[in-house]
C-alpha cells in the first residue's frame, strides 16, 4: 500500500527528471566554443548538479538505526 506522501515523492521525481532533461538539452545546444568564465553555462552546469543531487536524495533510502538494528545490513535481534 502506498502512503500518501509517496505520490508526492513520485511527482517530485518526475518533475526533477523533466528538469534534468531540459537542462541537459540546454547544455547540449549551448553555442561553442565555451569559455571557462561563461557565467550562464556555469550556471547550467550547477543546476544540472543540483537537480541530480535532488533526484539521488529522493531515490536513496537512508539507514535509520534502531535499538535492535544499529548498523546497516545487521540482522534484527529477536527476543
Amino acid at each position: 500500500m502506498n502512503e500518501p506522501y509517496e505520490s508526492a515523492v513520485a511527482s517530485a521525481l518526475s518533475t526533477l527528471r523533466a528538469a534534468s532533461s531540459s537542462v541537459i538539452n540546454e547544455i547540449t545546444a549551448y553555442p561553442r566554443p565555451i569559455s571557462g568564465c561563461d557565467a550562464q553555462f556555469n550556471h547550467l552546469l550547477s543546476d544540472r548538479t543540483r537537480i541530480s543531487d535532488a533526484i539521488n536524495a529522493l531515490q536513496n533510502r537512508p539507514f535509520v538505526p534502531t535499538p535492535r538494528v544499529m548498523e546497516p545490513g545487521a540482522a534484527s535481534e529477536s527476543r
